[in-house]
Parts: structure tokens; sequence; C-alpha cells
């Protein structure tokens, strides 16, 4: 039997968050097939099989901490496996049913749920499951006791209050599948999870993960930079009339052409001339580290909670090229799975909080950068022309926040003008692209 040595995830992590388990006891896996997802400070990490072989044991149940450097899992190889096999080894678990749908499902201790009389469900104390008193979904206990079910009907069953082994499973081999959740609440006919003295309590989520890194972020953003806001607004016509213009050569090319490669384009240029917004202040704010390249992030509402990749040296970059960047980037932060090279080195922010529907926002600034913005969502506005005639244009509102250590007022509403330039009259920046 060998251990998995987790292994350095990160410049600086000691340890990680075990969200998720993709294989259980007894599995058999393959070179490189992935075995668990960890969070970092960063990012969601999947790790994956060093060689083939049988899982023996899960030194951690999800949602527990792993240390850095220390055993993950333990597993057999598989000529070591199959030997065993060959041998009628007594000592291994007898091998499971690779096609039941619990074969993937880690043996994680479940709260104990109580059935309709109130009274606390009895515990199997070698199984370390809980054993209910007749369940409807009986027939379905799976694998270590467990009810077969994915994680996002057991957050399901929890929200509605419900007990997932009273709900008749449609599934394969009893599954409880969202639809049987949701056709069981409608009914309102089985037992509650909680007492009716109960209903009505506050529910209590932890603060976990990628929640928990925004957290400590921001606390340490807000209490150690002093922010200074500034706002405009953006008239976007001739910018939105050059994006259509350009969409579908860009499809063309195998590329969605949105308004935040262009933004980004502006900005990098803009940053040429004003590096100052594109800079870092050492710990003992006696130094400001002017950053060779314009590394832009983005904020992205991702599953797993807040996350900022950055498009790396946007000046260099064409705009396709941009594009292609900022596409790749939002799939992947919006699944949690971006790697923690596109998240680091950022240098400057934008946080596009009009996607959602807002006008405006104070973000706070993403350390260690001194500079973010916050794009309010596009209106049709009446404005008056230079003939004095009112006509229709499309404003976008903007609101950056700086490091007032660094930058003052003066400092940053030169700069964004120049951005503004740019993006009120987009063929502008042909003459100052490389």
């Amino acid at each position: 039997m060998s251990d998995f040595i987790l292994p350095d995830i990160g410049e600086g992590i000691v340890e990680c968050e075990l969200v998720k388990w993709l294989v259980g006891d007894g599995d058999t896996i393959a070179e490189d097939q992935p075995v668990v997802e960890v969070m970092t400070d960063k990012a969601l990490v999947e790790i994956t099989a060093p060689e083939a072989g049988r899982v023996t044991r899960l030194y951690y149940q999800q949602q527990e901490n792993a240390r850095v450097h220390s055993p993950l899992f333990a597993y057999t190889p598989l000529e070591r496996a199959d030997d065993s096999e060959a041998q009628g080894d007594d000592a291994r678990e007898p091998e499971r049913d690779s096609g039941h749908p619990e074969a993937v499902t880690p043996p994680v201790e479940l709260p104990v749920e109580r059935p309709a009389s109130g009274e606390p469900a009895q515990r199997d104390g070698a199984a370390g499951t809980t054993a209910r008193n007749a369940p409807a979904n009986q027939s379905a206990g799976g694998l270590h006791g467990r009810i077969p079910a994915s994680p996002a009907v057991r957050r399901l069953v929890r929200e509605l209050g419900v007990s997932l082994s009273a709900i008749p499973g449609s599934g394969k081999h009893g599954r409880v599948l969202k639809e049987d959740v949701l056709a069981f609440e409608k009914r309102g006919d089985g037992p509650r999870q909680a007492s009716e003295a109960g209903a009505n309590a506050a529910r209590v989520e932890p603060i976990r993960g990628m929640r928990a890194v925004m957290a400590k972020r921001m606390v340490e953003s807000a209490t150690t930079i002093p922010h200074f806001s500034y706002g405009d607004e953006i008239d976007v016509t001739e910018l939105l009339a050059l994006r259509e213009r350009l969409k579908a050569q860009a499809e063309a090319a195998g590329t969605r052409l949105t308004l935040m490669p262009l933004i980004m384009k502006a900005l990098a240029l803009a940053l040429q001339s004003h590096p100052l917004l594109n800079s870092r202040v050492d710990d003992a704010v006696s130094e400001i580290h002017y950053q060779p390249h314009c590394n832009i992030g983005m904020a992205v509402d991702s599953r797993v909670g807040l996350l900022v990749p950055n498009v790396k040296r946007v000046e260099q970059l064409s705009l396709l090229d941009v594009a292609r960047e900022v596409a790749r980037l939002t799939e992947a932060a919006r699944e949690g799975r971006v790697s923690q090279a596109d998240l680091a080195d950022g240098t400057i922010s934008i946080s596009n909080i009009g996607a959602l529907g807002g006008t405006y926002a104070a973000p706070l600034i993403n350390l260690p950068e001194v500079a973010i913005v916050a794009l309010g969502r596009t209106q049709w506005l009446p404005r008056f022309d230079a003939q004095g005639q009112v006509v229709s244009r499309a404003i976008m509102t903007v609101t950056w926040s700086g490091d007032h250590r660094v930058i003052d007022g003066g400092a940053i509403a030169r700069f964004s003008n120049q951005w503004k330039g740019y993006l009120e009259d987009p063929q502008s920046m042909l003459l100052e692209m490389h």
C-alpha cells in the first residue's frame, strides 16, 4: 500500500479545504484520473492519481482541511492490487459494483436526521452512518449506508428542511433526483427534518472556500488601504458601433467579441501614459514598484465565490487575443477551475457590476494592486449634441477606487480622462497601438 502525499499546490500554501472526493474506498483508479477537488486560497484544484491502482483509504472527509506534505489517500498500485485479488486477500474489502452510482461517493459521515416523531435517529456505531426509522427510501441505502444523491440534491434537501430518507428516488439504484425532491416538497406529505418549533430558525452556513478567502482579503483591503473614489460617465455609442462592425469578423475567427476586450485595450493604452495606476506599494509603504506589463483582472461571480483572473500582457496582445483570453478565463472562473497562474500577478482590475444590472458601485481594491474600476450598466439616455439637439446616446457609468497612499484625485482623474477618450473615440486607439 502506498500513501499519496499532498504536494505543493501553490507558493505559500500550507493547507487546503477538501471540497469533493471523486472516488471512494475500493475504487479502481487510472493514472492521471481526477481523485479529489481541493480549494486553496486562490482556486479550486483537481488532484489526479499518480498511477493506476485501487483506493484503500481516504484520510480526510469533505470540508476538512488537508495539510500540504501529509498523506491525502492510500492506494494499492495496480500490479499489487491484481496479485491481492488472485490470492484472495481477506484483508481487502469486497470489490464494489463499479456501475453503482455511489461508486464515486466518499464515505462522509452524515448529520443525524430526525424522523417525524422528533426523536433522534439511532447511530450505527460500526458504520458511522445514520440508521433511519422505516424510511420510505430504505431500499436505496447505497454504499456506507448512504442514500444515492448528488451534493446539489443534498443541499436542496437541507434548504427545504425535508428528510432525504423519506423521498422515493426515481433514478438508477434508487438515486434521489432534483425532480424527486421538488415533487415531494410540492406534495407536502413527508416528515420534516426540523421540528415545528425550529422550522423558522435562522439557517446557518459556514464561510468556507473562496468566500472565506474573499472575506479575508476584503477586510484587509478595507482596513489597510485608504480608498479614494472617482466617478464619471462614458459615452460608449461609438464603441458599441465599432463592436457591431467587428463582431462578424471575430466570430469568423472563432471568437465572441464583447465590450470587455475593447475596454481592456483602452485601459492598457492609458496605463502606458499613467504607470502609477499600474504599480504596487511595498509593505512598509516606502517604495512604489512600477509593473512592466498590464495584467488586467476581471471579477467573475463563480460557483465557488468571487474570482479575479487576469489577462496577461494586454498591451502586447491583439484585440482578438484579448477576446479569446476573456472568454477562456470567464468560462473557467464560472466553473471555479481557474489555474493559480491565471489568478496571480494582476496589476489592475475591472468589476463589471453592470452585467448584473447595477449602475453604480464603490469597489474595494484587489491587493496588492492600487486601483480598480467598476463598470455600471449601459443606458440609452438623452444628451445634447454639438448643435444643441437632443439625441439618444449609450452612457456607461464608471467608478474608480484608488489607493490614496500613492494616488491623489488629480492622478486618477487625468488617467480616467485619457481612458475615457479612447472609449468615446475608439478609432483614436489605432494611433497608439503597436
